[in-house]
Order: structure tokens, then C-alpha cells, then sequence
């Protein structure tokens, strides 16, 4: 068994992490918004550390659980989500601001809804 105060602490910074990117997003209405001047790209830049972090958590929750908590909840794509962490982390020159806000835009709240929902049926909530 794993240690579940851990894995709630992860969801709950994974819940936080993904809330703090939707809301950056609110001004952002297309992708080239995030090239409009230094504010905006400060923005992107913001945004990215919240998805390197945030496929830093779910890799860490993987590990916690052996694998055995997030292959329950196939409503969001775990794997893609650590490996733009990975893209992020190494190529970081060659981002692409059009897969960052598709990724922010459709992808954030399937997390938020799916992490939300873990907490609920596993009882780590507050």
C-alpha cells in the first residue's frame, strides 16, 4: 500500500497548479496571443512552468502508487501529460505556443474535472 497522505497532498498540488494555469489562461483567447509583447510571453512562460510542474506531480504520483491509481482514470491522458513535462523541461527553445494553448484550453479542465474526481471517490478530500 502507499503512503496515502502523500498521494492527496500530490492531487491536491495538482488540483492547485492546474486551477493557477486556467485562470492565467482567461485573457488568452488564441495562441498568438501568447506572442503579442513581453507581458504575454512572460505569461506563457508562467504557464509552462505550471505544465512542467504539473507532469512532475503526476509522474511522482505514478511512482507512489505503483501505477495503480491513475490507469483507473483513463478520462485524461497521463502519459501525454508527463511527456509535455519532458518537452517542456529539455527543448524548451522549441515550444509551441498553439500546442500549449490547445493543451491549457481543452486538456486543463479534463484534469481539474478528473482530479476533483479522484479525490471524491478515494476519500482524500478535505
Amino acid at each position: 500500500m502507499y503512503n496515502q497522505e502523500l498521494v492527496k497532498e500530490i492531487l491536491n498540488q495538482i488540483l492547485i497548479s492546474t486551477e493557477r494555469i486556467l485562470r492565467r489562461m482567461r485573457p488568452i483567447k488564441t495562441s498568438d496571443d501568447f506572442l503579442k509583447n513581453e507581458r504575454s510571453l512572460e505569461k506563457l512562460d508562467s504557464i509552462c512552468m505550471q505544465l512542467i510542474a504539473l507532469g512532475e506531480s503526476i509522474k511522482n504520483l505514478d511512482k507512489i502508487t505503483n501505477k495503480s491509481l491513475l490507469k483507473n482514470y483513463p478520462d485524461f491522458e497521463w502519459v501525454k501529460a508527463m511527456g509535455m513535462r519532458d518537452i517542456l523541461s529539455h527543448h524548451y527553445f522549441d515550444i509551441n505556443n498553439e500546442i500549449v494553448f490547445d493543451v491549457c484550453v481543452n486538456e486543463m479542465p479534463k484534469l481539474k474535472k478528473t482530479v476533483k474526481r479522484i479525490l471524491k471517490l478515494t476519500n482524500y478530500t478535505n
